[in-house]
């Protein structure tokens, strides 16, 4: 695969000094609101003095400079995805200043359909599921077999950072072998241990720690799927590898950066979501049935938020429908998705798991094997839309 032309790398570093600039001026509209509302969320370019927009016209002007100039990148995926970020983040501020329905937020922050998961394909999530347990021995409705396997598979919350931390180093191993990993093995990550938090679990990049929610029930199952997800080859190894090329000079200086409600947003989660495929490490029937699992959950999460901010169901409608729909994690999981979808700036990012690991896997599943090498060099060194994903040419 070719590398990254000059006139993109840099872009990037124009890119990457506009987007602080924008969240410098999101935060400064919203300046009560936490760290969980703001664009720029990781940040790993301290060398890069952000834009001064001294109004939301001088940002609009700047990103649609960018937008142009998108256009004329050499790359037909940096061109899609260039342009697709552009939107993103004029609407991002434009929903900040203005207001945006839900819809049009899914379609311009995401760049996905404004539509739940449709309701026939969570009832062949279902279907599926409860055909691999049956298969495994377990009897009853669905529900019945799913709390029976939950019971069997269940981590008490005492033990669950050791078995991550575990989890995490097979991971760590088995990501090696198809990955060069650029660090030592004591630069990954540490577990901590929290509550009364609005998700599962989240990589704190930055101090090498994964902050895991022991509300929810946890199965050793769902702790493989974090160990993955959250490490290795998920978000840590999507980190490094950014930092690691950007210094070396071979990928663009937006990626030293995480954002939210992007055009990114959704194969960041996909590719941490894919990296069970990646490793190889789907090897029981316990781990395909919380793959169907973490796909279902995803489905609900996103079907609830919409109920929520587009049908306009008040919460306790939400609680008992995702109750009613929730097959595991028990009322700490549906705790922290209504947390999660009730906030406003985090409403529509309940999306990315679902469109995420949609538009990364079966990417992943057409690259030739002999070209896997390649094509997780275009996944981790590039910053990714639902679209520009798809468009891997070697």
């Amino acid at each position: 695969m070719p590398p990254l032309s000059d006139a993109t790398l840099a872009y990037g570093e124009d890119m990457v000094k506009a987007l602080l600039g924008a969240d410098a001026l999101y935060r400064s509209l919203t300046p009560s609101a936490g760290d969980d509302d703001r664009l720029v969320v990781v940040n790993m370019a301290p060398s890069y003095a952000p834009a001064s927009f001294a109004t939301v016209d001088a940002f609009e002007a700047r990103f649609d400079e960018l937008h142009r100039r998108a256009a004329a990148l050499p790359e037909p995926d940096r061109r899609t995805y260039y342009d697709q970020l552009c939107v993103s983040t004029l609407a991002l501020l434009r929903w900040r200043t203005a207001g945006l329905s839900f819809s049009d937020q899914l379609h311009s922050f995401l760049h996905v359909p404004a539509a739940p998961p449709a309701d026939d394909e969570l009832d062949r999530l279902r279907v599926d599921i409860r055909a691999l347990l049956t298969g495994m021995g377990y009897d009853g409705d669905l529900a019945a077999q799913c709390a029976a396997w939950q019971e069997r598979m269940r981590v008490p919350a005492d033990d669950v950072a050791a078995v991550l931390t575990d989890l995490m180093s097979e991971a760590w191993t088995r990501t090696e072998e198809i990955l060069a990993l650029p660090a030592p093995r004591a630069d990954g990550m540490r577990v901590a241990t929290v509550r009364d938090v609005a998700f599962n679990a989240r990589c704190d990049y930055l101090h090498r720690t994964v902050e895991l929610n022991i509300d929810p029930v946890l199965t050793r199952p769902a702790l493989k799927h974090l160990a993955v997800h959250e490490g290795y080859p998920g978000h840590y190894v999507q980190f490094k590898l950014r930092e690691t090329w950007h210094h070396e000079g071979t990928a663009a200086a937006d990626g030293l950066l995480s954002i939210v409600n992007s055009a990114s947003s959704c194969t960041f989660e996909g590719i941490a979501d894919n990296g069970m495929r990646v490793i190889d490490w789907l090897d029981t029937d316990d781990d395909r049935a919380q793959a169907l699992l973490t796909r279902y959950n995803a489905g609900i999460g996103a079907a609830a938020a919409w109920r929520l901010h587009a049908l306009g169901w008040n919460e306790g409608q939400a609680r008992d429908w995702l109750h009613a729909q929730g097959l595991t994690g028990g009322e700490g999981w549906v705790d922290n998705r209504l947390r999660f979808i009730m906030a406003p700036q985090r409403s529509v990012l309940i999306w990315s798991y679902w469109w995420g690991d949609a538009a990364v896997g079966p990417a992943w599943e057409r690259a030739a094997p002999a070209h896997r090498d390649d094509f997780l060099r275009f996944l981790y060194g590039r910053m990714h839309s639902v679209n520009s994903v798809a468009m891997f040419a070697v």
